[in-house]
């Protein structure tokens, strides 16, 4: 297939239009987060009724120590948070005093992971005793099916839970070390574990393909989000060790960050386990390519994050603790690529090509056709050059007025100083009686950039209080969550408008 072809069809349903930042545990819910129950749907039709055509979510894996997306305990996996015990009611698998009388937090804005750690496994396991006998003939044909990418996984969780969830530089020697013996024996004397680890992915998939169907029904696609690296802690780094710079017991040799700039003096020490792109290469980028197609079947889209470090990544020693004395290291981009959209043609990618761009990253997003992110709030400074101004975009693009990682636009604009915020104004000609963050939004929706996206943070012109996440911080992150009467008929009716007058619907 050649290039043009390739990119042909990775551009083939890429249609102009508006989208909305919602993570899953942002969602409405009477449970303490976000699920794929009712209001995931009314959630669907709100953004049907406002012609909004892009709904994009964070990562879906089961989230491990610090609660975040991006540091899974497994890259195939989804997270059992997200399973709608409603769901489970109607299919029979819970009672609804299995779960109504639950203390799922006193703050309905705000999810308190501890209190869904320490229930939501102990109601699923209720649903697990109820189902097992009655699925079992579905569920076996969803693990044969599934087997490659789950087995690990399901074996992995059930060592974790029995060793108190250490992390698997912690398992016993051979445990770590996937001694074959060792594992087929723990298996067999863990099976009932393992099983119920199963039935949860099983649940899980069943209600997320019901959710994508219905939001595709209503020509909505979904956007999803791929981190780049695999979390230490997961099942990807213990069964695909071979593809990772690990020593002789498994440990790390070098971690993932970023060196110091003018935010930080010691650079950012990520501590992820990085890829050895030579051994992966060896087998054609195997794991890669299993993982793209998995997510190429759950959404319509994906965001590729940190797109620079398909090119070249920063490789800081293990026993370093901060990123100080790391070095560049080159990754194998055409290749991987090439291979990637020859195995998996019809793959659409968005990608994440913001911090520092060479021309080198420019190139490789280039001849791949590959459209980049462009956000607003990176635009401003005395040099009125940015690529992130409106006037500058191209059309391959997707802009953002601010993404899950960043401030509100209120919170940004309350930011700036004074000269600054002046730049911002006189651009935008943002006025008190339109409000900024609808001239910011005008702004953004009649750029040509085909996709415009937006969080519904700043649709309703929110404080930095309800933005998602602090980067850098340890806690607290990706807590923020909507209520029903933030999806109100009127603003509805003011996207669709404002999307209709920039041919965005």
């Amino acid at each position: 297939m050649t290039e043009q072809k390739t990119n042909k069809i990775l551009n083939k349903n890429l249609q102009r239009g508006n989208g909305i930042i919602m993570p899953i545990f942002s969602l409405p819910s009477n449970y303490g987060i976000g699920t794929f129950g009712k209001a995931a749907y009314e959630f669907v039709d709100f953004c049907a009724n406002s012609s909004i055509k892009y709904w994009q979510i964070l990562p879906l894996g089961p989230t491990s120590y610090g609660d975040s997306p991006y540091q899974s305990f497994s890259s195939f996996a989804g997270n059992p948070y997200f399973i709608d015990l409603d769901l489970l009611k109607e299919d029979s698998l819970l009672k609804e005093e299995d779960y109504i009388n639950v203390d799922f937090g006193d703050n309905p804005r705000y999810v308190d992971y501890s209190i869904q750690y320490n229930m939501r496994y102990r109601i699923l396991k209720k649903a697990y005793e109820n189902g097992k006998e009655k699925l079992k003939e579905d569920i076996k044909i969803f693990r044969e099916k599934e087997k490659f990418r789950l087995d690990d996984y399901a074996l992995y969780m059930a060592i974790k839970t029995e060793k108190l969830d250490v992390s698997r530089l912690e398992f016993p020697k051979e445990y770590k070390e996937r001694e074959s013996l060792s594992l087929e024996k723990f298996s067999k004397e863990h099976e009932e574990e393992i099983n119920f680890y199963i039935f949860v992915q099983y649940e899980f998939f069943k209600q997320w393909n019901n959710l994508k169907t219905y939001a595709n029904r209503k020509k909505i696609k979904i956007i999803g989000d791929i981190p780049i690296y695999v979390a230490m802690d997961s099942a990807d780094a213990w069964a695909n060790s071979n593809i990772l710079k690990l020593d002789e017991n498994k440990n790390p040799i070098f971690l993932s960050g970023a060196p110091p700039d003018g935010f930080n003096e010691n650079g950012q020490l990520r501590g992820n386990p990085l890829y050895d792109w030579d051994k992966m290469e060896e087998n054609n980028f195997k794991f890669w390519i299993d993982r793209l197609m998995i997510n190429n079947k759950l959404f319509d889209i994906i965001r590729l994050d940190h797109f620079i470090g398909f090119n070249r990544y920063y490789e800081i020693p293990s026993t370093d603790d901060n990123a100080k004395y790391g070095k560049w290291v080159d990754a194998k981009p055409e290749k991987f690529f090439k291979t990637v959209l020859e195995k998996i043609p019809d793959i659409q990618f968005i990608v994440e090509d913001l911090g520092v761009i060479t021309d080198e990253i420019r190139k490789m997003k280039n001849n791949f056709n590959f459209p980049g992110m462009k956000v607003i709030q990176f635009a401003f400074d005395s040099s009125m050059k940015s690529e992130n101004l409106p006037h500058n975009y191209e059309k391959n693009s997707v802009c953002y007025s601010s993404t899950h990682d960043q401030s509100t636009i209120n919170g940004w604009l309350n930011s700036l100083d004074e000269e600054n915020l002046q730049r911002v104004k006189n651009y935008f000609a943002l006025t008190d009686e339109e409000g900024y963050n609808w001239g910011i939004i005008r702004g953004l929706m009649s750029s040509v950039s085909t996709i415009s996206i937006f969080e519904i943070q700043d649709f309703l012109n929110l404080s930095d209080d309800a933005r998602i996440n602090f980067p850098g911080k340890s806690g607290g992150n990706r807590k923020r969550r909507t209520l029903k009467e933030d999806f109100s008929n009127e603003l509805s009716e003011k996207i669709k408008k404002m999307g209709n007058l920039y041919d965005r619907n």
